[in-house]
């Protein structure tokens, strides 16, 4: 049966207001919740990027709920062996209520310590590599690894994870999906593509759960909410490979200059039509989705979550 959570998004919204909205997401009755990890937001509008370990460990105080990172990339910014100690770290807060979701990253976010952005198969090497060496320093041994990428040098997490911690692995394309069913314990991909999902299981995901989600805009003025949407997440809708290689928000921004308000609104669910919102998120429950996060956009977030405890979610579970 799939559940449902909410997407904690760490670049439109303070660390306060994040707090908010995890414990409104429980009053409301979503099951889990997922936080994105960046550096910067996509564009100027959306305006903020707290450190998403510190939200987890704010988390782990504020609410009882499951949390997944979607997504932690665990090969440029961040060292393999400082993630699996704040993952590690996380997951002891959250009494084994933890995930992380990985993936090869964004230049966005990775670019910023000056080194090359590899290209997606080196990227795709790395992340198999870090999540090697994250998985055998959570067992708690002392280790020292000297591969491609990385090494490490007599490491040992004395504050290991509270039982397994999953390492779900993101991919948006064919080698993507393949490489998370050889390596993850999960699938995570933002649309309900059945081909994905499928070399996915024939990779060896069969069994595995599948994660992911969508961004609407709840708000009572379609046209209004559809607006929100082109002002603040133009950049869901770039094509190609152009959210991985941009190294700005000001390259999104200028990017987005080629996204229309009725792409837009054609493509998010917006305004207070539950069975518009209610249809968008079964096309995910459909495709087989085992975790679907539903991320409300812009500021109507009260109006949001009583719409979600009364209508959409009494609707998803009908």
């Amino acid at each position: 049966m799939t559940s449902f959570g909410y997407f904690l998004s760490c670049e439109e919204f303070t660390p306060t207001q994040l707090l908010d909205q995890a414990r409104r997401a429980a009053a409301a009755g979503f099951s889990r919740l997922a936080i994105s990890d960046h550096f910067h937001p996509w564009n100027d509008a959306q305006g903020n990027s707290p450190l998403v370990w510190s939200m987890i460990g704010a988390l782990s105080q504020t609410v009882d709920l499951p949390v997944t990172t979607l997504v932690t990339c665990p090969t440029t910014r961040l060292h393999p062996a400082v993630t699996a100690q704040a993952a590690a770290t996380s997951s002891r807060l959250l009494d084994g209520r933890f995930a992380l979701g990985v993936g090869t990253g964004e230049a966005l976010n990775e670019h910023i310590l000056g080194d090359r952005w590899p290209s997606f198969e080196d990227r795709a090497d790395m992340l198999e590599e870090a999540v090697e060496v994250m998985r055998k320093l959570f067992t708690g041994r002392q280790l020292s690894h000297r591969g491609r990428h990385y090494t490490v040098d007599n490491a040992r997490l004395y504050t290991t994870p509270a039982g397994h911690l999953p390492v779900h692995v993101s991919g948006f394309g064919p080698k993507a999906a393949e490489l998370a069913g050889r390596i993850g314990d999960g699938f995570v991909t933002m649309s309900p593509d059945h081909e994905a999902i499928g070399r996915f299981r024939d990779a060896g995901g069969d069994g595995k759960p599948v994660i992911g989600g969508l961004k609407v805009c709840w708000g009572e003025d379609r046209e209004e909410a559809a607006a929100t949407a082109h002002r603040l997440w133009p950049t869901e809708h770039l094509p190609g490979e152009l959210g991985q290689i941009l190294p700005t928000p000001a390259h999104f921004e200028q990017a987005s200059q080629l996204v229309t308000r009725e792409q837009v609104s054609r493509n998010v669910p917006c305004g207070n039509d539950v069975e518009e919102h209610v249809h968008a998120v079964r096309a995910y429950v459909d495709a087989g989705f085992d975790e679907v996060y539903i991320g409300q956009i812009g500021p109507d977030q009260a109006e949001f979550f009583a719409a979600c405890r009364d209508k959409i979610l009494p609707a998803l579970a009908g």
